[in-house]
């Protein structure tokens, strides 16, 4: 899933070039790239499919020069997750009826990817043999307020898989308080977004829990030309709700299993996730920008072009981004605002600085 304009990276990532297709890691890869090169460790590359929103068409066939037209799905309109996935659903089954799928957002940092494939390995041949559907939890390390959370039963449901658990709740992002009783628990888990089921089972869940958006694409006829198919889908698209796979089906089926993973994720979602993950100076800044000159500062986040020379001077726990058309200056503990900043920025000044 590529789709997401990632707003909480504003003003880096722009609704133009989200975060996703940005190196944000300075590795010389996209996001996109990465993930991609992952699951190449794990399934041919003709098994790979990419689903976006129509107007990064270039920008995907620029980073992913290799994939073809078939490989590369795209919406006509942004309707969350759920409506993604019946896409997909749709094509896939055009290949391979008795297919075993894995669902992944293309904007995640994997620090462990041999743990990752072994998980992955495990979790597709549990759907292979169950009629389940099996989301990747991840052991939370910190009492956090921006991941979702899944409570997983203790009893493990499946000899020689003791981290394999049936789900009992899940919880959306909770306040300070609830996510260090999550912590203390042991019983919950971070809501990775990465999810593990075979065709038929997904197909299933979406005719039982979502009638009315499976109707849409189960009636899509196969074998029609790109410009008729680009049509059908506009016309399904226009009529399904917007809806995220976790409200619609996961929190409603009843055979949903989690598997206990850790793997060194991170849903790259904030700038302080970055800063987890970014090298650090000894005054533990993180500096991107070849030009930045510091001065007496601490805990910062630093970002700017190469060629734009950012003095920075007296400052603790910011985050400065300077990026084209935009400056953003921000205190660390104040990000969740960012969104909201967002929105007034759209509102006041227009929408070719978002």
């Amino acid at each position: 899933m590529a789709g997401g304009i990632g707003s909480r990276f504003w003003p880096l990532s722009r609704t133009a070039r989200p975060k996703q297709f940005l190196d944000i890691l300075g590795t010389g890869k996209s996001l996109l790239q990465h993930t991609v090169q992952r699951f190449m460790n794990i399934c041919p590359v003709e098994n790979i499919f990419i689903v976006s929103n129509k107007e990064y068409e270039s920008i995907i066939k620029e980073q992913l020069p290799d994939f073809s037209d078939f490989q590369i799905m795209l919406e006509p309109l942004r309707k969350n997750t759920a409506p993604c996935i019946a896409y997909a659903n749709y094509r896939i089954k055009q290949v391979n009826t008795n297919a075993n799928i894995i669902v992944a957002p293309s904007d995640h940092i994997i620090l462990n990817e041999k743990e990752f494939i072994k998980k992955v390995i495990q979790g597709l041949k549990f759907v292979s043999e169950n009629d389940a559907l099996l989301t990747l939890g991840i052991k939370p390390g910190r009492p956090e307020t921006g991941y979702g959370y899944i409570q997983g039963m203790k009893k493990p449901v499946k000899k020689g898989m003791p981290d394999l658990m049936k789900v009992k709740t899940f919880t959306e992002k909770p306040d300070l308080s609830l996510a260090k009783a999550f912590l203390r628990s042991g019983d919950f888990y971070w809501n990775s977004g990465l999810f593990i089921w075979s065709l038929k089972t997904i197909q299933d869940s979406f005719n039982t829990h979502l009638a009315e958006v499976a109707s849409l694409f189960n009636e899509l006829e196969t074998g029609l030309s790109p410009d008729s198919e680009a049509v059908a889908i506009g016309s399904a698209y226009n009529e399904s709700r917007n809806i995220s796979i976790d409200y619609g089906i996961m929190e409603k089926a009843e055979n949903v299993y989690v598997l206990s993973a850790d793997f060194g994720w991170s849903d790259l979602g904030t700038w302080s996730s970055l800063y987890d993950h970014h090298e650090k100076d000894e005054n533990n800044n993180t500096i991107s920008g070849k030009s930045i000159m510091i001065y007496d500062s601490k805990g910062c986040i630093l970002n700017a072009p190469d060629q734009k020379v950012v003095v920075v001077q007296g400052l603790k726990d910011y985050i400065v981004v300077d990026s084209e058309k935009v400056l953003l200056i921000c205190r660390k503990k104040d990000e969740q605002s960012i969104k909201q900043i967002v929105n007034d920025v759209k509102m006041r000044r227009g929408e070719e600085y978002i």
